[in-house]
């Protein structure tokens, strides 16, 4: 294919929710429709990372022979960013505030695609927060880079029915990515011809999501309900995880379900065995089935392999 005129510096590791996977499909359409990457700037550290994959954006670099940027301060690049002449920076799942000096080097700006309708779910978390509060709509957002933490005015939106009560946080961020991915390349030639404006976010409408931590990972079976739980299992999945002790056995929660039958709201939450010899764990409210776990240091494996060996410490 003929290359375009114009150079795109690209951010990121298109890994839109900690833990998940991705093949890097925005990096991979803009090479695919002839634009020319001059440079691919990354902030992964693999020294105590929350995750210590390398991203696969890394090697798609690499393959593609695109230069690789690994800064310790985004100011220590600007230089280099300048002598790249690049047209317009494209920012997907970077990780880190870009300075509005590093914005400024490009004269169509940083475009960045954001997996929520802003100015709903700003901050770091959109995907994992619109599973823990079961939201049926989510979407995403190709937005003009701004200082203040996704305030940039929006080009365009794309909105998506999803279900909430089944979907992991990897099932959304594939689908987010793949809208977002094919918006932007329908949005990008007029965004850098000029014919397409952005539009002011209201900020008097926007909410925000908050940082997800390690303490996030304890599942709390007293106060919380089995629906709550579940939804956080989806959302926590690979980082931080759901732990909870069973059989005296500390284990994540890799996949579960709601039950459909109720016990006795009086008796105390815990694991139990229960019908067809599943494994159950009563909470505040309701009863949430496991389907498959990983006790620490060992290899994940079905509920029912689990009871085999320790259904007589229940």
């Amino acid at each position: 294919m003929k290359k375009t005129s114009k150079k795109i510096v690209f951010f990121g590791n298109e890994r839109l929710a900690t833990g998940v996977t991705t093949t890097a499909p925005t990096f991979r359409a803009l090479i695919s429709m002839g634009y020319e990457i001059s440079a691919l700037v990354s902030s992964y550290r693999p020294a105590r990372s929350r995750s210590s994959r390398e991203p696969e954006i890394h090697q798609l670099a690499k393959d593609h022979s695109v230069p690789l940027l690994l800064p310790n301060k985004m100011i220590d690049i600007i230089d280099d960013l300048k002598d790249l002449n690049a047209e317009i920076g494209v920012l997907v799942a970077f990780g880190k505030i870009i300075p509005q000096a590093i914005i400024d080097v490009f004269p169509k700006g940083i475009i960045n695609i954001h997996p929520s309708l802003l100015p709903l779910h700003r901050g770091p978390t959109p995907i994992e927060s619109v599973i823990l509060a079961g939201e049926k709509t989510t979407g995403v957002s190709i937005m003009e880079l701004a200082k203040k933490m996704d305030s940039g005015p929006v080009y365009v939106q794309l909105s998506e029915n999803i279900n909430s009560n089944k979907i992991t946080k990897q099932d959304l961020a594939d689908s987010l990515l793949t809208q977002g991915s094919q918006l932007l390349i329908n949005t990008l030639p007029r965004i850098l011809s000029g014919t397409l404006k952005p539009i002011p976010q209201d900020d008097s409408t926007a909410s925000y999501d908050s940082q997800i931590n390690k303490k996030s990972a304890q599942l709390d079976i007293i106060n919380k309900s089995a629906t709550q739980l579940d939804r956080e299992i989806r959302a926590y999945a690979n980082w931080p995880g759901s732990r909870i002790k069973i059989a005296g056995k500390e284990v994540i929660i890799v996949q579960s379900h709601v039950a459909n039958y109720e016990i006795d709201p009086t008796e105390t939450p815990k694991p139990f065995v229960g019908i067809d010899n599943t494994l159950c764990i009563s909470t505040k409210k309701g009863v949430l089935v496991i389907d498959t776990l990983k006790p620490i240091g060992k290899k994940e494996m079905t509920a029912a392999a689990f009871l085999a060996g320790y259904k007589n410490k229940l």
